[in-house]
């Protein structure tokens, strides 16, 4: 099959786009929070995790250390039984107090407003940085790429990257930047929805006409 011109493939990439605005246009952060913190947390905990899993753990969580001075504070003990029912909490224990001491010694107790100094928290990458930067702050500074973007950035064929850093570099020069925001929260419901990881629903599927990797 010959290969794909950018412009045919850009051309793709907005139809996707207009089909999941008419889809999802009030697509939300499906992780329960109630500011800056509390979002940068359940973003840290959610890691190779459900949301639903950390949706279960962090009302408590948040009533014990509802900001960093207490998180700072806290005996990560006490911690890691309230969340160890999510996947690898020893290690993510110690990037929430770890995250929450760095806010408070260098961020004067709130969580930073730019990518820099967000992804040099502890726990804390890109993915968790751009969601917290376009959730809380209004600042769109690129694509979070989860596992369900990556996984349906590869099947569109938007990208061949082999690391979500990379796949987001090609998602960010597929689409303008005034196009970016609602990406990650429309994709993740459609990944959960629709082009499910080990059953897609491929013939039900709004995307069937322009998915390369359909199936038939």
């Amino acid at each position: 099959m010959a290969q794909e011109s950018k412009a045919n493939r850009q051309k793709r990439a907005f139809e996707v786009a207009r089909r999941m605005n008419e889809r999802y246009g009030d697509a939300a952060c499906a992780l329960n929070y109630h500011d800056a913190f509390s979002l940068t947390i359940a973003v840290l905990l959610s890691a190779q995790t459900t949301d639903k899993a950390v949706n279960l753990v962090t009302p408590e969580l948040f009533r014990r250390w509802g900001d960093a001075p207490a998180m700072a504070g806290a005996d990560p003990k006490e911690i890691e039984e309230v969340i160890r029912t999510i996947g690898f909490y020893r290690v993510k224990t110690r990037n929430c107090v770890g995250c929450a001491q760095m806010i408070c010694s260098q961020f004067g107790g709130e969580v930073p407003a730019t990518m820099e100094e967000l992804t040099a928290l502890p726990g804390v990458g890109r993915k968790t940085a751009n969601i917290v930067l376009n959730n809380v702050f209004g600042i769109v500074e690129g694509i979070a790429v989860d596992t369900h973007v990556f996984r349906l950035a590869h099947k569109l064929k938007f990208s061949a990257a082999k690391t979500p850093e990379k796949t987001e570099l090609d998602l960010l020069a597929l689409y303008p930047r005034e196009m970016w925001g609602p990406i990650n929260h429309q994709w993740v419901l459609f990944g959960r929805e629709v082009c499910i990881a080990r059953r897609p629903r491929c013939l039900e599927c709004p995307l069937h006409d322009l998915c390369p990797n359909a199936e038939v």
